[in-house]
């Protein structure tokens, strides 16, 4: 995997300052490698073994976001960190790929995207622009045969309803006629799609909306 590496490093060489905070990181990578060679729970652990323990830490980020707590939003996106140093510790024990493999297409990822700030491109300042240049370059990417695809089953079914209707508007593809929302006799299901296109048109995310709602009425 040290193609992709030198491949980013060459693309990125000119975009970045040759001192960068990241010690600490360093020092994360050697924390692991010891803890999978002297624990003998860390050692026995798999990317399925982990599978749980990364849904778990992302749903404790999740809260803390909506919490607004930021002491504990740090502490998630440690244990979040964590999860993701220690699947690529397990990867590079068998030499698929290292935590640098990681970063490199991260970053090489990074710059493709963005040629505004990092190509030829012209520099915007429209969010919704700069949005749709992101969205271009990746549909280009993985020419993508239907909308479900790359697309987890276990989305929320909201997430999962708003990111396929994106889709289909970006594609240009014909969407189905959506129910008036108002129609009791309509079926629920075309119904909250139709609110769930509703909400897009708006900007609005609706799985963070009905979260916030469920949490206001909880009193949380």
């Amino acid at each position: 995997m040290t193609g992709s590496s030198d491949a980013a490093s060459g693309a990125a060489s000119d975009s970045f300052p040759d001192t960068v905070p990241g010690e600490r990181l360093v020092e994360l990578t050697a924390v692991m490698t010891r803890m999978r060679t002297e624990c003998a729970w860390k050692a026995g652990q798999t990317h399925r073994s982990l599978a749980r323990f990364l849904l778990e830490e992302t749903h404790e980020t999740l809260e803390a976001i909506e919490l607004g707590d930021r002491e504990h939003l740090r502490e998630e996106l440690g244990d979040l960190l964590l999860q993701v140093w220690f699947h690529a510790e397990i990867a590079a024990e068998t030499g698929a790929f290292t935590i640098d493999d990681v970063a490199a297409d991260l970053i090489a990822k990074m710059v493709r995207r963005n040629p505004h700030v990092f190509g030829d491109a012209a520099s915007s300042d429209d969010p919704a622009e700069i949005n749709e240049i992101w969205q271009a370059i990746k549909a280009d990417e993985k020419q993508r045969t239907s909308v479900f695809d790359g697309l987890p089953p276990t989305l929320p079914a909201l997430l999962l309803a708003d990111k396929v209707l994106d889709r289909q508007a970006r594609e240009g593809r014909t969407v189905p006629a959506l129910v008036d929302v108002s129609d009791a006799d309509a079926d629920l299901g075309d119904r909250l799609l139709a609110l769930v296109d509703e909400a897009r048109r708006d900007g609005v995310d609706p799985e963070q909306a009905l979260r916030d709602a469920v949490r206001r009425t909880a009193g949380t």
